[in-house]
């Protein structure tokens, strides 16, 4: 990290590459096709390189990089001045389905449509990404509260609309 920090753009590369697949999931799933992903994950390396002396705790490196990108994804949809749609392919490469588990994927999908899209980056970035409720606070620029609430509303709502569904039993 610290030679990447010094201007050494093999090291920069090789930290960079690390976690370019999860840069290009997160894009997806803000822009929606894979033309434009690629596009932030160009985007993404050449903000990350050319500010990267700025990153002071290295073990973070990974969450500032999912923040640009999610800033380079939101940039693109300003300019486009629409809202995402979620496509099948995305939550094809998100979850693992076995035969017995494609009716639980299709709920899933037609469940997370129903929230905003607020209460959608909070979603995957707590179970898709594991982050903890104050990393995707920070990485989505939002108070530790405002995190929280969008995610227990969020969940609510699913919570809510199974409920109606009668399709799992919650305990």
């Amino acid at each position: 990290m610290s030679r990447a920090q010094q201007g050494d753009e093999i090291a920069y590369l090789e930290l960079y590459r690390q976690y370019e697949e999860d840069i290009y999931r997160t894009a997806y799933v803000y822009v929606g096709n894979q033309e434009d992903a690629l596009d932030i994950v160009q985007e993404t390396a050449y903000r990350s390189y050319k500010f990267i002396a700025k990153v002071r705790e290295p073990q973070y490196f990974k969450t500032w990089l999912i923040k640009i990108a999610i800033s380079c994804s939101i940039d693109l949809l300003r300019k486009r001045k629409r809202e995402v749609e979620w496509k099948s392919e995305y939550y094809d490469s998100i979850t693992a389905i076995d035969e017995g588990d494609l009716p639980l994927a299709l709920s899933l999908k037609d469940l997370i449509e129903l929230l905003d899209i607020e209460e959608k980056h909070v979603v995957i970035l707590r179970f898709y990404y594991d982050y903890t409720i104050s990393e995707l606070s920070e990485i989505m620029n939002i108070p530790l509260g405002t995190g929280k609430t969008l995610l227990y509303r969020a969940l609510r709502k699913l919570r809510k609309r199974v409920e109606e569904e009668d399709v799992y039993e919650f305990k």
